[in-house]
């Protein structure tokens, strides 16, 4: 079959189950397996085989259930809880305060465990009914849990950004590295738009009236809630950049901290260990099994001539090498509206990364830029993941999801600045990994 054929065929059948609801692992290695038996055979079932195989043989994959077991643990731990705490007595007083100082607190989460669930259903549950209470405008509320928490895809340790350098064999440690400035700086993008509407509108983010505000040494104290989260956020990247650890052994470091942690505060239990290991097994299986259905479906459609279909009609094309980077991120965005994040990694990451290679750009700097896309399709509807993560925290609130959806909508143009500001300035994400590594 000619390949543009059936690449029309492939991406029709596998839009038709998404519709229908068919899980997404499921939908990539069925269609994938079906097509492969009519193109190849019986033949086609070994090829199966050595896709899961691979897919489960790299070390690095042993991150991912790890840092998902090292949210979980925090997620119950109470550290969050004190974080916040910190934040409500010294931004409380400025206009927009909890809004920003939520963005803050999400920002050091996403650096702790790398996964953008943590940071939108924890910050959900604590900073939601205090900014409620506090009348804040819902939107703003629900928007800066939202975009704060989709931080996690880029700022590491990632789980995406993990899955990406896996696919292409760049190191995770410059990933990492590369994606601390991009994130820090759309973190603040937040907190300057979020200050700017509490400006022009007081009404959207009240300050705390004086009577409730605290005294410097009640501030002094509350900044014990700090400590922890920043050892954390050090052991982590430290062992990391220092070279005392791969990733997936800062993992094991990460959760061994969690632990100590939820055990200075009085957090480690059995019930508490238990429920956290419950969530983990859950998560990880479903990533595990995106993971091999994904990597199904890339081994049949890279078989079959996929990476010589696309490369062939960008060289062909006469597009500049600036115009073809900028459609395969309007495609990454498409895709991260109608499929997992996951998914668009193991999918679009080996196609991509070649052609960007072969137009003179570096794939570090594309993968960057491939998660700050992925930061956009967590936002972004029908099927954005902090959209529905938001919704799970406030289901019990009668708030619909048309209105999850205009809360997120002033923090995209945002995202969408950011990134363009990574592509105009190609060090933002290289000059850190420079000079690290």
């Amino acid at each position: 079959m000619n390949i543009g054929l059936l690449s029309l065929a492939l991406v029709l059948s596998i839009l038709l189950f998404f519709v229908l609801g068919l899980p997404v692992a499921f939908t990539l290695s069925g269609v994938a397996m079906i097509f492969a038996f009519f193109v190849w055979g019986p033949a086609a079932f070994s090829t199966v085989v050595h896709a899961c195989w691979g897919s489960m043989m790299n070390f690095v994959i042993v991150a991912i259930p790890l840092f998902i077991l090292l949210g979980n643990i925090l997620q119950h731990s109470g550290i969050a809880d004190l974080a916040y705490d910190m934040i409500h007595k010294w931004m409380g007083p400025i206009k927009g305060g909890l809004a920003m100082g939520t963005v803050l607190i999400c920002t050091a989460i996403a650096a702790m465990v790398g996964v953008v669930g943590a940071g939108i259903v924890t910050m959900g549950v604590i900073a939601l009914p205090a900014m409620a209470s506090r009348k804040y405008d819902s939107r703003l509320a629900m928007g800066s849990v939202m975009a704060g928490g989709a931080l996690g895809a880029l700022i590491p340790p990632s789980i995406p950004m993990i899955l990406f350098a896996h696919i292409t064999t760049l190191s995770v440690g410059k990933m990492f590295a590369g994606g601390i400035i991009p994130g820090l700086i759309l973190a603040m993008l937040y907190i300057t738009y979020i200050a700017i509407r509490c400006f022009q509108n007081p009404r959207m983010g009240p300050a705390v009236p004086p009577e409730e505000r605290v005294n410097w040494r009640e501030k002094f104290v509350a900044l014990r809630g700090s400590v922890l989260p920043v050892l954390l956020i050090v052991g982590i990247l430290g062992s990391i950049f220092s070279g005392a650890a791969t990733p997936t052994e800062a993992a094991a470091v990460g959760v061994g901290g969690a632990l100590i942690c939820a055990a200075v505060n009085r957090k480690l239990n059995w019930p508490m260990i238990k429920l956290a290991c419950y969530d983990t097994i859950r998560l990880s299986g479903m990533v595990m099994w995106i993971l091999v259905g994904a990597a199904i479906f890339t081994r049949f459609y890279m078989g079959m001539g996929a990476a010589h279909l696309v490369e062939n009609l960008v060289m062909a094309s006469e597009l500049s090498p600036w115009a073809v980077l900028i459609m395969i991120q309007l495609s990454l965005m498409l895709l991260g509206m109608i499929m997992d994040d996951y998914a668009v990694v193991l999918i679009a990451a080996p196609i991509y990364t070649p052609i960007i290679v072969a137009l003179g750009f570096d794939p570090l700097w594309f993968g960057i830029l491939f998660l700050v896309n992925l930061q956009i399709a967590y936002l972004t509807p029908p099927y954005g993941f902090a959209l529905f993560y938001m919704k799970g925290v406030v289901a019990n609130r009668s708030i619909p999801m048309s209105e999850v959806w205009r809360a997120i909508l002033p923090f995209i143009p945002i995202q969408i600045f950011g990134l363009g500001l990574v592509m105009i300035f190609p060090q933002l994400a290289l000059w850190l990994p420079g000079i690290v590594f």
